[in-house]
């Protein structure tokens, strides 16, 4: 096996700072109104001015993240500020619930039907106070988390468009983001909420949505955790699974449970094993547990979260566990990501391949891929490098 730790984390921090980072600090931020364009085509184009809240909140979480553990830039912080400013004013409605989507003046679009604009927003301002100290991004962040934990157990409240008790079921998404939200709100909480909630995500995931016997993540349950015989119940989403892994590999990693991390290890192997595509590569987006044809007609797309994510958690696996399985899975999944998703022509990484690997979408951002997945990522395995090539002197 080859081991050059060096030149990965040297590639990972080249591809952040002089490719990913610049693309979205030239093209993406919008001075005239506040706040991120993030419809950009494959050159940078806008191509659509809406905002949609998930994203314009990641990205003052990235420029904030960056800010705060990796160097304390001026343009970082005054970029999460461009945005903060914005989302502060236009943001939420006046009870202080975050929309989905606003104008390019801020004028609200669609309603806040969606608790994942309040994790974002919690994320995004956690960040961001501790980058800028304003006290008032303080209270932003720990309202819009307490408005997560009211949420969680009704996350679309009333707009939920399923007719109550029929069906009941619990989305993976929900507990998988609130673990990782809470580890980012660490310094914000009191202690006892934060091992109470990190304690009770990390069971949540483990017991409910992890189906023992094929040691598979699933996407829904029902509230006791079993599972349902339905499109929804048999619904696998392999990235979901392997971004929850490393979230849940993070937060065990605190206490130095061996245990936790190989078990979410095992995991990540296993849904690589069943999601992998054996003809052409990659990982499918959306998977039926059953076999059986999967209602999302986009189900054999292949996506760039879902192979950064897969990046990140092998890196992380490998360097917690020292699994050469891990590393195996990572060459395999490094080579295929970076030759399909990169574009080595006018930067940062495309979004949409159809199953066949070919370019499905010509743009870099949109309504769903913003200035998140591909620095984050970046960011991190270049962190689980370093520490990689650290170990091995």
């Amino acid at each position: 096996m080859e081991y050059n730790f060096q030149a990965l984390a040297e590639l990972y921090k080249n591809a952040l700072l002089n490719d990913v980072l610049p693309f979205w600090e030239k093209h993406s931020l919008d001075w005239q109104q506040g706040g991120y364009f993030t419809c950009l085509d494959r050159q940078g184009k806008v191509y659509d001015t809406d905002k949609f809240i998930w994203l314009q909140n990641r990205q003052v979480w990235t420029f904030s993240m960056l800010y705060n553990q990796l160097e304390k830039r001026e343009n970082w912080l005054k970029i999460a500020n461009n945005g903060a400013n914005f989302l502060a004013q236009h943001g939420r409605d006046s009870d202080g619930n975050w929309y989905f989507a606003l104008t390019r003046e801020g004028k609200p679009l669609v309603e806040p039907y969606n608790i994942f604009s309040d994790c974002f927003a919690a994320m995004a301002f956690s960040q961001y106070a501790l980058a800028s100290g304003e006290d008032w991004a303080t209270d932003v962040a720990k309202q819009a988390y307490n408005k997560v934990l009211r949420r969680k157990d009704n996350p679309k409240g009333k707009y939920n468009k399923t007719y109550p008790g029929t069906r009941p079921m619990k989305s993976l998404a929900v507990p998988m983001i609130l673990a990782n939200l809470t580890l980012e709100m660490e310094w914000l909480l009191p202690k006892e909420t934060l091992e109470n909630v990190l304690a009770e995500t990390v069971r949540e995931v483990m017991t409910d949505f992890l189906d023992s016997e094929r040691g598979l993540m699933y996407e829904n349950v029902a509230p006791d955790g079993s599972h349902i015989d339905s499109f929804e119940g048999r619904l696998i989403n392999p990235g979901h699974g392997i971004e929850a892994m490393w979230f849940i590999m993070d937060i065990a990693r605190r206490k130095n449970d061996t245990k936790t991390i190989n078990q979410a290890v095992d995991v990540v192997l296993n849904i690589l094993n069943f999601a992998w595509d054996s003809k052409y590569g990659g990982l499918y987006y959306f998977m039926d547990a059953l076999g059986h044809p999967p209602q999302q007609l986009e189900w054999d797309q292949k996506l760039w979260w879902v192979h950064l994510e897969s990046l990140v958690a092998l890196a992380m696996g490998y360097r917690l566990t020292g699994r050469d399985v891990c590393w195996e899975w990572y060459q395999k999944m490094h080579d295929y990501a970076w030759s399909h998703f990169a574009d080595s022509e006018f930067g940062e990484w495309f979004g949409y391949l159809n199953r066949q690997g070919e370019v499905l979408l010509n743009l870099k951002g949109g309504k769903w891929k913003g200035c998140f997945h591909v620095p984050r990522a970046l960011y991190l395995c270049w962190r689980e490098f370093e520490v990689l090539r650290s170990l091995r002197r």
